[in-house]
């Protein structure tokens, strides 16, 4: 294991979910798959919930893998739902945790009004469906259940065929099921990440859907709240979209990130460890000094 800083040419994954959110995977299993992939650094980043960082740190060192301890907040800014990614912070700040209970316990509330609804739709039964295959699937049912998981639900009890189904009648945007929760705001996230001692990295940039004009807008209002780097490379993304978000960290003077965004082993274009190549004239996330020593 590295105890100097790294080179910028190692294969990294930071962004990938377990089953302490919305991933289909063990903590500890997904640091196997992972190991197995070759992948030299990484991080495991649930949304809004740490629950599964000591067993995927445990695994990942005994698998001789560099560690950097993560997680994916959600975020709003004009309106829009953000998702921003936190590393190398301290686990045990009293502030940051008190951030992720609020929001866990909104994500219950949320989790049981997309019950009700389906319920008035002749889909009753949802809830306790979906906690039923999280666990099935291992998980800490500290965590609620989110939006996959009642898709996956759906299918199983035969009230759809697929999860695009599911998503594209009851779940996705827009639809019943997409029930709208109030994030904390965007300044108020980074500070509460950087007041950890860690470092906010804006998720997939290019997934908002945002106009260039919005996106660089986006951008200005995270760098002066703090922000320090952004994702320039989610999963398999195109090459164009990539040079385009190299550039722009570049411009704003971020750090670059890469992650793969791994939920599940059926899909293919967010595997683990098979991304995008970084532009080379970007300044690499684990550059930071921050990343020099061994990470916590």
């Amino acid at each position: 294991m590295r105890n100097n800083a790294l080179e910028s040419n190692l294969l990294a994954d930071l962004h990938m979910h377990s089953t302490a959110s919305d991933g289909v995977l063990h903590p500890a299993e997904l640091m196997t798959r992972a190991a197995e992939a070759g992948i030299e650094l990484v991080s495991l980043t649930d949304h809004d919930c740490l629950d599964g960082q000591a067993p995927a740190r445990r695994e990942a060192e005994a698998r001789g893998m560099r560690w950097l301890n993560g997680v994916e907040l959600s975020a709003q800014w004009q309106g829009h739902t953000l998702h921003v990614l936190g590393y190398g912070f301290d686990s045990e700040c009293a502030q940051l945790l008190e951030a992720i209970e609020a929001v866990r316990l909104g994500r219950w509330k949320r989790a049981e009004q997309i019950s009700q609804k389906l319920a008035g739709k002749r889909m009753p039964g949802a809830l306790e469906g979906a906690l039923d295959l999280q666990r099935a699937a291992g998980a800490d049912l500290s965590s609620p259940p989110a939006r996959p998981h009642f898709a996956d639900w759906m299918v199983q009890a035969g009230h759809v065929q697929d999860r695009a189904e599911a998503f594209r009648k009851w779940l996705g945007s827009g639809k019943l099921g997409d029930i709208k929760q109030h994030w904390p705001e965007l300044p108020e996230v980074v500070t509460t990440l950087r007041g950890a001692g860690g470092v906010a990295v804006l998720a997939h940039p290019w997934h908002y859907g945002f106009t260039r004009q919005r996106l660089r807008r986006l951008l200005r209002d995270f760098a002066q709240a703090g922000g320090q780097g952004i994702e320039v490379v989610n999963g398999q993304q195109p090459v164009d979209q990539v040079a385009y978000l190299g550039k722009l960290s570049n411009e704003f003077g971020f750090l670059a990130s890469c992650g793969s965004d791994f939920h599940n082993p059926d899909s293919p274009w967010m595997a683990l460890g098979r991304m995008t190549a970084m532009p080379p004239d970007c300044t690499p996330l684990w550059d930071h000094p921050r990343f020099a020593a061994p990470m916590a």
